[in-house]
């Protein structure tokens, strides 16, 4: 299978896996159009074996490879540890620009608000606090989605669509259970099944926008490879720490089914990994 993409341009290639990657979150909604009643520790259980699967293709598939392109030794590894950094601190600060619940709460008590987001604090004044908690965390998802995007796009930048394939894999998985996770409140709250699935699904769709960024700019300036893989694998590390898992060890009695979930999502994803690559 790997012999018959090669034919393709990799740019085309980057572009349909990471839409592909996208749109996993519409399927992993599925479930909400027969039942609702879908426990808390499911989807804990869910989420903490995809961290673990982003973990393994965090790992394997971005920082190992960024590695071995930078040449090794202590420049090779100083290039991974300031693409990483930077990273992870590009999506920092996209959320110090985001608004949490607790600024949103202060904003519709009439408390002044700063930043860029305030139209849409205003906008969402008129919703519950329940379905505040709802939407942002709809909107935190939909942004975070873009540095896996650039990560798919990332890995075939340099035409190892093997590399590629594994990492557009293990985010379409990481991105089921995301999709429910997305889905199933707004169902909860009273939207139809349909309208749900299509907010899931839409959270999906800044993915190929990251991966055309990806493997655009690899494709035209190749010697950027190891940065960028560093990059996109400090973006994901501080989306699985911030947001993944927190999310899963909130709920007393699951953060130990989680933790199990995430160590087999982890050696599922190796193992993946490894067969493809």
């Amino acid at each position: 299978m790997i012999e018959q993409l090669a034919q393709f341009n990799v740019i085309y290639l980057g572009i349909a896996a990471s839409m592909a990657a996208g749109l996993a979150t519409g399927i992993g909604s599925i479930p909400i159009f027969f039942t609702k009643n879908i426990s808390r520790m499911v989807l804990d259980a869910a989420l903490g074996g995809a961290a673990g699967v982003m973990l393994a293709a965090t790992s394997f598939s971005l920082i190992v490879p960024a590695l071995q392109k930078g040449g090794g030794g202590v420049a090779g590894a100083t290039v991974v540890l300031i693409g990483m950094l930077f990273g992870g601190l590009f999506i920092d600060i996209i959320d110090r620009f985001f608004p949490d619940t607790n600024l949103l709460t202060n904003a519709v008590n009439g408390v002044q608000a700063n930043g860029h987001f305030l139209n849409t604090l205003h906008s969402l004044s008129s919703l519950s606090p329940q379905m505040r908690k709802v939407w942002l965390f709809v909107i935190a998802i939909t942004i975070h989605n873009f540095p896996e995007g650039l990560a798919v796009g990332v890995g075939f930048g340099n035409g190892d669509i093997a590399n590629g394939i594994s990492l557009a894999i293990g985010i379409g998985l990481q991105n089921l259970p995301e999709g429910l996770a997305v889905a199933l409140p707004l169902v909860r709250e009273k939207y139809s099944a349909g309208m749900a699935f299509l907010v899931a699904l839409a959270t999906g769709l800044v993915e190929p926008i990251g991966g055309l960024l990806g493997v655009g700019l690899v494709h035209i300036a190749s010697p950027i490879l190891p940065l960028a893989m560093s990059f996109a694998a400090g973006a994901m590390l501080f989306v699985i720490s911030h947001e993944i898992i927190p999310e899963t060890q909130n709920h007393e009695g699951h953060s130990k089914l989680a933790a199990h979930a995430l160590l087999i999502g982890f050696v599922v994803m190796m193992f993946l990994d490894n067969t493809l690559g």
